[in-house]
């Protein structure tokens, strides 16, 4: 399963194997990091690799892809599922390696990522939250049209030290 938008490069695949030192080399940086939950390890070693590898492989149906540009892995992005009542919910994460950024490429993975969750996952709503003062992630979010919705303060704790989280959301076009 991939996606491609030929005028971008951007492509949005299933991960392989083969994708582990990529990974590694992408994933094991302060500065993605500092960005990103607990949740993800940090040093980013290969069996850290090999255990997302290996359930992003395994998940039906596929809610992480690898994100490459021009045949090259630059990053990763995926949908995390709610349950419950909010099981037409999702939230996005992912993170492009420090190399390619300022190039656009994570807004693009991101629009492809929510037309995917909207048309093939019948999603009803995906939502982000954001570190405040990760400027370029917001404005990941805003351009692929993700509104803002609100702060919530002081709700993430990260270093020692307590952050807003800024809560962004966007509602399938398609439903109307």
């Amino acid at each position: 399963m991939t996606f491609t938008n030929p005028e971008t490069g951007v492509s949005l695949r299933k991960f392989k194997l083969e994708d582990k030192q990529g990974l590694i080399e992408l994933a094991n940086n302060p500065n993605i990091a500092k960005n990103l939950r607990d949740g993800f390890p940090h040093p980013y070693t290969e069996e850290d690799a090999d255990n997302f590898i290996q359930s992003s492989i395994e998940s039906e149906p596929t809610t992480r892809f690898c994100i490459e540009k021009n045949g090259v892995y630059v990053g990763n992005v995926g949908l995390h599922p709610d349950s419950d009542i909010y099981r037409k919910n999702a939230e996005i994460g992912y993170f492009i390696g420090e190399p390619f950024w300022g190039q656009g490429i994570a807004s693009q993975a991101v629009k492809m990522m929510v037309e995917y969750g909207f048309k093939e996952l019948k999603l009803h709503r995906i939502q982000a939250g954001v570190f405040d003062y990760n400027v370029a992630s917001r404005k990941v979010l805003e351009n692929a049209g993700f509104e803002y919705e609100g702060t919530a303060k002081e709700a993430i704790f990260k270093h020692g030290k307590f952050y807003d989280e800024l809560k962004f959301g966007i509602l399938n076009p398609y439903e109307k």
